[in-house]
């Protein structure tokens, strides 16, 4: 009987039967597995085994493999020194603006070039896109110039948290992403709404973010990780001691702090992204995954 091509791989099956072939598969999939493990989870190990050391421990050469004397203080010592708490209720303040933001606008816009289809909408989209292509270090100083002296309005944005949040909202990517998934929304639901006498406001509220949840969540975490991990921008942006970022804040002190007790703040610091992306684990792969509804 033959094989049916939608099941064929690099090896055969019959390959895989035979025990040469069988133990080539499994030392190499061994090794990359363990291999990609090593590094993706290396750094983050010796980061939370750092935060147990003596200074002079983590200063040594070469490192040692685990703490020989665990000290937990280190943890507490960060908390209580580098005021986490202000910090991550700074960064946690700002991630919920960008992610209020980003799913309002964003959307809207998405759910135009998608659905309304306006003018031209092909050609903004297009240009959107080709805002993805430049480096984010050259839109630094124009961004800056815009946030020190807002056109029109004429106001400083420094220590203000929209001056993180707007320029959050004009993510191409996002957009182009939101415009894929309503894209794969079946034309006939639009229809029927539009008979029944709904609005175009009405269907997006009651139709499209309904069936939009795992994309609306992946956006969510993009808009949060984006905030979490940026330290350049808030460091311009938020120049008083009060208004930092946890990234920003951590840089502040490590001049005037112990090694040990900075990696212990780093590994606070990341506790909550980590905590949220195991809890929205099937959100994401979902919203990544689904490119079509099925009826």
């Amino acid at each position: 009987m033959a094989q049916d091509s939608g099941t064929r791989t690099l090896i055969s099956h019959a390959q895989l039967r035979r025990g040469r072939g069988r133990f080539i598969y499994w030392t190499l999939l061994t090794v990359v597995v363990v291999g990609f493990t090593l590094v993706f989870l290396g750094p983050l190990y010796w980061m939370v085994t750092g935060a147990l050391k003596s200074g002079q421990e983590i200063a040594q050469s070469p490192p040692s493999l685990f703490p020989k004397d665990p000290q937990p203080q280190n943890y507490i010592d960060a908390w209580n020194n580098l005021d986490l708490a202000k910090l991550l209720f700074n960064t946690f303040y700002y991630a919920a603006g960008a992610v209020l933001f980003q799913l309002v606008l964003d959307t809207a816009a998405a759910y135009s070039l998608s659905k309304l289809r306006p003018v031209f909408g092909n050609v903004i989209l297009a240009l959107m896109l080709g805002t993805l292509m430049i480096p984010a270090m050259v839109l630094i100083v124009p961004q800056y110039v815009t946030v020190i002296d807002l056109p029109i309005l004429h106001i400083n944005l420094l220590d203000s948290p929209f001056a993180i949040w707007l320029p959050l909202v004009a993510n191409a990517f996002n957009i182009f992403l939101l415009k894929r998934f309503f894209d794969s929304i079946p034309e006939e639901l639009m229809a029927a709404a539009l008979m029944d006498g709904a609005s175009s406001l009405r269907t997006l509220w009651s139709i499209i973010l309904p069936l939009s949840r795992p994309i609306l969540g992946v956006v969510s975490i993009f808009a949060v990780t984006a905030v979490w991990k940026d330290f350049l921008w808030p460091k311009l942006v938020m120049p008083s001691p009060e208004t930092r970022t946890v990234s920003v804040g951590i840089y502040a002190f490590a001049g005037g702090t112990p090694m040990n007790v900075v990696i212990a703040a780093s590994v606070i610091a990341a506790i909550p992204t980590v905590i949220i992306f195991l809890i929205f684990q099937r959100n994401i792969m979902s919203g990544l995954t689904t490119g079509s509804i099925k009826g």
